[in-house]
């Protein structure tokens, strides 16, 4: 019972996003599937299609903070997690945090960030927490990056590497909205201000519940791990890719797969949730071969994983 009065208000939400979020429902629905799954989240998408909409109509349903970065290449590690400043009233120095200690950062355009500054990203989204000047520093739980990134653009750009992508539980885009959506939008204008006065679904302990029920409550059977096993085996032995799956992309594909079967009202994983969640987690994460760098990565990831067995 508690379980389906938490799914109701989480539709009821969406539901009530809508009028916002034009024509965005499916990718509120990703984002929402990535933040109870604990992870984290990368946007590509081009400019002007409300990546910075999203990130706050979630922080704002969800009753958390909201704290946002704007990736520049002048902009320095310290700019991400706060610095020390010395105070000559106590003789001592105090540590201003940066806008990494909230619950949900927009990281805006993070490939225009130095790879240094990337990389003070890391350990805040595998640990849950930051060390600065030699003293580590826990963040709020629970804690989420949306990161955004220009996929035309590439002046003044610095490309993930390997090892950041694979932090990122789901790569996502926005895309343009449908026509009937986009008038709507010409009729009525940005209605993002409206955003920070909405009135929480829920609250921070309410959603820790939720996050700790879909990893400790939704069961996945061993047929199914047995499939996933599959799905991974067949990423790592591929001609057309060098580097398959890892370890940490496997445990993305259960956790998602979980928050999936949770939305749809289910205690446990079917494979219908696993196909749902696949194309977001695993083509981001593997490498093609040089030769065949240039093709549909998700076309190519979709027909592996067709051939895999379905069990019943």
């Amino acid at each position: 019972m508690i379980m389906q009065n938490q799914q109701e208000k989480i539709e009821e939400a969406i539901h009530f996003l809508s009028g916002y979020l034009h024509g965005k429902d499916k990718a509120l629905r990703l984002a929402l599937t990535c933040f109870f799954s604990r992870g984290h989240l990368l946007i590509e998408d081009l400019p002007g299609l409300g990546k910075t909409t999203l990130a706050i109509a979630l922080a704002r349903i969800l009753g958390l903070t909201f704290g946002r970065i704007q990736c520049t290449s002048d902009l320095l590690p310290s700019d991400i997690t706060g610095v020390s400043i010395y105070d000559k009233n106590r003789n001592s120095f105090e540590f201003h945090p940066g806008p990494i200690f909230n619950h949900i950062v927009l990281v805006d355009e993070i490939n225009r960030a130095t790879p240094k500054t990337q990389s003070a990203l890391l350990e805040a989204m595998g640990e849950k927490q930051v060390t600065i000047e030699g003293r580590t520093y826990d963040l709020p739980r629970p804690f989420l990056v949306i990161a955004t990134q220009n996929p035309t653009e590439q002046f003044g750009t610095f490309p993930l590497p390997e090892s950041e992508l694979d932090r990122f539980m789901m790569k996502i885009n926005i895309g343009y909205p449908p026509r009937s959506a986009e008038k709507d939008i010409l009729r009525g204008g940005s209605r993002r201000k409206e955003l920070y006065s909405i009135e929480p679904f829920l609250n921070q302990e309410e959603v820790i519940e939720i996050q700790d029920r879909i990893r400790n409550e939704i069961h996945v059977s061993d047929r199914i791990l047995d499939y996933l096993l599959n799905i991974i085996e067949a990423t790592r032995n591929n001609g057309y890719l060098s580097v398959g799956l890892s370890t940490r992309g496997a445990l993305a594909l259960v956790s998602t797969a979980k928050a999936h079967a949770f939305f749809s009202g289910k205690g446990y994983v079917v494979p219908e949730d696993v196909k749902t969640v696949w194309e977001y987690v695993i083509p981001h994460r593997v490498l093609f071969r040089d030769e065949f760098e240039n093709v549909n990565k998700k076309e190519i990831v979709k027909s592996i994983l067709e051939e895999i067995p379905v069990p019943v």
